[in-house]
């Protein structure tokens, strides 16, 4: 489905596939944490109770040191939240205890790329490739074997400030990379490193180490992959930095004038890095304890929300958010999908009690459209905003766990969120906290 600007989202992406202490692990109590398969830790997973399904996953292990699947489990609950350590031990005994494991492969190759060990994952991704016949598998092996030095090496000073363009059709500004003149790239978490036009690319002068073919909503395109020397935002700059580019069609900006490429999680991973729509600029610190130490501060100032941060999939974040009375549980933030401020089922908004329109074509499928009373990440609330259900929706497809909402671009736009990717904290300020009811 197309916006007034001709958006398809997924064709331009092009991608290859107060402050107080946060909430726990989605130990939330009540009914929902009562329920009678409390001790089962394949539903304990489900629902997103990582932290206690961990517990029994270990007790599992403790009584079966063979059992591969839940020490695949440990591993990649370990990796949701960033801790590497075990995340590598579990994920390692797993693929060797069962060679054949495609989830746990990949997982474990996202652990060392996570910590810009690229050659680390190579042969990971390889053994996947190889066992699945996955393309953009053995696309990022050869890339991340071909990258000479340290890759993801930030120059410049400890933070920068770059304002919006513009927040339609997604929050856009200006990006160089390799020195060109900046261009126009799209902000979105559910993009993953800097990815580029094919007219960009060339002007940048940058060399295709691999590639892979990507699909997206029935078009299929040629992905390519290359190392740029430099890839500039505001005064932080990164060098040696993993792109993409591809041949897929671009949207147009509110000028009539075409984006150049999209950048997203995987870039601001590496930053402490802020997304400020309601003062329409973007922000990137370096990953000191000093700037989380002033975040912190500045978001209990502005009596802002604290919640947990978890990355699956490589690229997107979720935390905690409520449809309605339904939740807190796990959700996605997609923050490219313009035009809407929120996706679901349909089972999770029967669940929610949410009233949903008649079927209409959506995304190659068939969806609802929805505008629930209130949507909620903590106290970060918005109401009536419009979105869709669908019946299988992709953007959680493949987690493992549930994920009951995806927020995206229309949520946001009262708030600024922060991702701290070292605490695995996600945090929201906005001049309310429910800006809806006028206050």
């Amino acid at each position: 489905m197309r916006n007034s600007s001709g958006l398809n989202r997924r064709r331009f992406l092009g991608l290859a596939a107060g402050v107080g202490v946060a909430l726990p692990l989605l130990d939330t109590g009540g009914a929902h944490a009562a329920s009678p398969s409390a001790g089962d830790p394949d539903k304990l997973f489900k629902d997103g109770h990582f932290k206690r399904a961990e517990h029994g996953y270990r007790r599992l292990l403790k009584e079966n040191a063979d059992n591969a699947h839940a020490a695949a489990q440990i591993g990649y609950i370990a990796l949701l939240s960033n801790r590497f350590a075990d995340a590598e031990r579990f994920l390692r005994r797993a693929v060797a205890l069962k060679p054949d494991d495609e989830f746990s492969l990949y997982q474990l190759a996202d652990c060392f790329v996570r910590q810009d060990r690229l050659a680390a994952a190579v042969p990971w991704l390889r053994r996947r490739g190889e066992l699945t016949g996955s393309q953009t598998d053995l696309a990022h092996a050869k890339l991340y074997e071909t990258i000479q030095g340290t890759p993801w090496q930030v120059h410049g000073p400890q933070s920068t400030r770059i304002p919006f363009l513009g927040l339609e059709p997604l929050p856009h500004m200006e990006i160089s990379v390799n020195g060109t003149a900046p261009r126009t790239f799209l902000l979105d978490t559910g993009a993953t490193t800097a990815g580029l036009s094919m007219r960009l690319a060339k002007e940048a002068g940058l060399e295709v180490i691999s590639e892979s073919t990507g699909r997206a909503d029935g078009q299929q395109f040629k992905m390519y992959y290359g190392i740029a020397r430099s890839v500039r935002i505001g005064d932080l700059e990164v060098r040696n930095a993993p792109v993409h580019w591809n041949e897929a069609d671009r949207p147009n900006l509110p000028d009539g004038t075409e984006a150049e490429g999209t950048i997203g999680t995987v870039h601001f991973y590496h930053f402490l890095t802020t997304m400020d729509y309601g003062h329409r600029q973007f922000v990137m610190r370096r990953r000191t304890a000093a700037n989380r130490r002033a975040v912190r501060a500045e978001v209990a100032r502005l009596k802002g929300e604290t919640l947990p941060l978890w990355l699956a999939k490589d690229h997107f974040p979720c935390t905690l958010g409520s449809l309605d009375d339904f939740g807190p549980r796990v959700v996605t933030f997609d923050t490219g999908g313009p035009g809407r401020g929120i996706g679901t089922s349909v089972a999770f908004a029967e669940r929610a009690g949410i009233e949903m329109g008649p079927p209409e074509p959506w995304k190659g499928g068939v969806g609802h459209r929805i505008a629930p009373e209130r949507l909620s990440l903590g106290r970060a609330t918005r109401r009536r905003v419009t979105g869709w259900a669908e019946e299988n929706p992709r953007v959680g497809a493949g987690m493992k766990f549930d994920t009951i909402a995806n927020f995206t671009h229309d949520f946001f736009k009262p708030f600024a969120i922060t991702f701290d990717y070292d605490d695995m904290n996600l945090y929201i300020t906005g001049d309310s906290m429910d800006p809806d009811t006028g206050r």
